[in-house]
């Protein structure tokens, strides 16, 4: 059997593994983030009703009033508000975060099969990953947030900005040109950085640890026990603003 025949034989993660990652990445933060949006778009209500404290009467107080008052007001859907940029949104910082993490590990920081990997390089990786995939997923992380509070105008009484996603990135280009789709950049690449250093450095640190001690393999509960810490650090970084406004 030639090369080529051998190549093609492979199943399709083996000949595209970088594609393969990105993909299955992607899809599996798609379906988190839908299931999960309720309680981002909860918290961005909460997080500018603070803002604007100083106003006259507050109309929600607390995370399960705020999002029975979204639907009981707004309608159950609009718990929903902005999904489809968010999922835009963690299709490109996900699977770019993801495939550029494991480039610079395996290629770049030089990674040998079977050996430790030293935390630095794994730290590095890390940030410069999350770095990487915030600054390309910014224009939708913009538009996610602008679509959030288009609830909050209908019920002020204040014109609807946008009539869908797609508007919403043609109304902020063409009134800010392409810088606009970047605005506020550099805090929340900052914050990428910051999250990937303690969230991919921790996970990819822990998998590895795991496969060179312990009889696990390389499977899904390997993979699960090394995210377990992601999911309550996510879970806690979710509820704080949230715990915060219920104090009050």
């Amino acid at each position: 059997m030639s090369p080529a025949e051998e190549e093609s034989s492979l199943p399709l993660p083996e000949r595209w593994p970088r594609a393969s990652k990105f993909a299955l990445s992607a899809c599996a933060a798609a379906v988190a983030e839908l299931v999960t949006f309720p309680l981002d778009l909860t918290k961005t209500r909460l997080q500018v009703q603070g803002e604007a404290a100083a106003g006259p009467a507050v109309p929600y107080r607390g995370m399960l009033r705020t999002a029975a008052g979204i639907a009981q007001e707004e309608g159950v859907w609009k718990l929903w508000q902005g999904a489809t940029p968010a999922v835009y949104r963690h299709i490109v910082y996900t699977g770019v975060r993801m495939v550029t993490y494991e480039h610079l590990r395996d290629s770049v920081l030089g990674r040998a099969e079977g050996e430790s990997f030293p935390l630095w390089k794994a730290v590095v990786g890390g940030v410069s990953a999350g770095a990487i995939g915030q600054f390309f997923a910014s224009p939708t992380d913009l538009v996610k947030v602008q679509m959030q509070m288009e609830g909050k105008r209908k019920l002020e009484g204040k014109p609807l900005r946008f009539r869908g996603v797609h508007h919403a990135f043609l109304k902020i280009l063409s009134e800010g040109g392409v810088r606009g789709l970047w605005a506020g950049w550099v805090p929340n690449v900052q914050r990428a950085a910051l999250v990937n250093m303690g969230d991919l450095t921790t996970y990819d640190t822990v998998k590895h640890f795991l496969l060179l001690n312990t009889t696990l393999v390389d499977n899904s509960v390997t993979h699960s026990v090394s995210r377990e810490h992601h999911f309550i650090e996510d879970t806690r970084e979710r509820m704080q603003p949230l715990l915060q406004n219920c104090r009050h």
